[in-house]
């Protein structure tokens, strides 16, 4: 029997209007989020993601303000404007698009943005109260895995749970939100010794490497919920998942496409955190 199709795209259409909703009544009562991302340089990547972004805040009824730097903006200057943000009341949730250039710490802009206003949840005070179980932002993309589990109807509870991958944008919080839910949890890398023989324990398998189609529906067990994480454009422009979909399909009993699965939840989350970070900057 083929797996059925957990498709990220109806799922976040449907959050979107929920926060639709939710934000009318917000404005009703005075409150409006607003989303500020900021792009350095001029990545075709992360143009589109951010296009996406400006998208779904239009949507929703979010207030969105893009500040796009040049490829020679010093690391000064990004974080002045960092700063000038998280004192800007109308700034809900700031977002600086990742990659950045090479001479611009990462880690030292993470640490900048105030961690009430940190809506992708990667500073450090957010990554800790992931791991106490008690946050206040969920990362975006494990969010929107959660998110399409549940859609599933599986319970996470009690069930067998591989993350391949252990970046701390995807893999390392993913395992903490399986984990909150009382999934049993392994994580893989690229030092796992024999993974097919490890994905092929999974009730539940999350693949987030970066690397196409490296699961094969060999490697997954039957009746397996597969999540591909993995956006990967081959030589020939077609986009692929880190899960060889055609294999894998035939194996699972549910599985997200590649693209249309967990890229669009990634967007219905951010936006879900930016509401909520307007919510708790007005005491709600």
């Amino acid at each position: 029997m083929e797996a059925k199709i957990l498709s990220g795209k109806d799922l976040s259409a449907k959050v979107k209007e929920q926060l639709k909703q939710e934000v009318g009544s917000m404005r009703e009562n005075g409150i409006i989020p607003g989303l500020a991302v900021i792009i350095v340089g001029d990545d075709p990547a992360s143009r589109i993601y951010v296009n996406n972004k400006k998208k779904a805040c239009r949507e929703i009824g979010i207030e969105s303000y893009e500040y796009a730097l040049s490829e020679e903006t010093s690391e000064a200057e990004l974080l002045e404007l960092v700063e000038k943000l998280n004192q800007d009341n109308k700034v809900s949730g700031i977002l600086v698009q990742l990659p950045l250039p090479r001479h611009i710490n990462e880690e030292k802009v993470i640490l900048a943005i105030c961690p009430e206003k940190d809506v992708d949840a990667f500073h450090p005070v957010n990554v800790g109260k992931i791991m106490i179980g008690k946050p206040d932002f969920l990362p975006c993309t494990p969010a929107g895995v959660m998110e399409l589990i549940e859609e599933s109807g599986v319970d996470v509870a009690g069930k067998e749970c591989v993350v391949v991958g252990r970046s701390n944008i995807v893999g390392k919080p993913q395992s903490m939100l399986l984990l909150a839910k009382h999934g049993t949890v392994t994580i893989c890398h690229s030092k796992t010794k024999n993974l097919d023989e490890v994905c092929r324990r999974a009730d539940i398998l999350v693949v987030a490497v970066g690397k196409p189609e490296l699961v094969k529906g060999s490697s997954i067990k039957p009746g397996a919920v597969v999540l591909d994480v993995g956006m990967n454009r081959l030589e020939n422009k077609k986009v692929v998942g880190d899960v060889e979909f055609s294999s894998a399909k035939e194996v699972a009993s549910y599985i997200t496409p590649v693209p249309g699965g967990v890229g669009p939840m990634t967007i219905a989350m951010l936006m879900k955190n930016t509401v909520k970070a307007a919510k708790l900057q007005n005491g709600k």
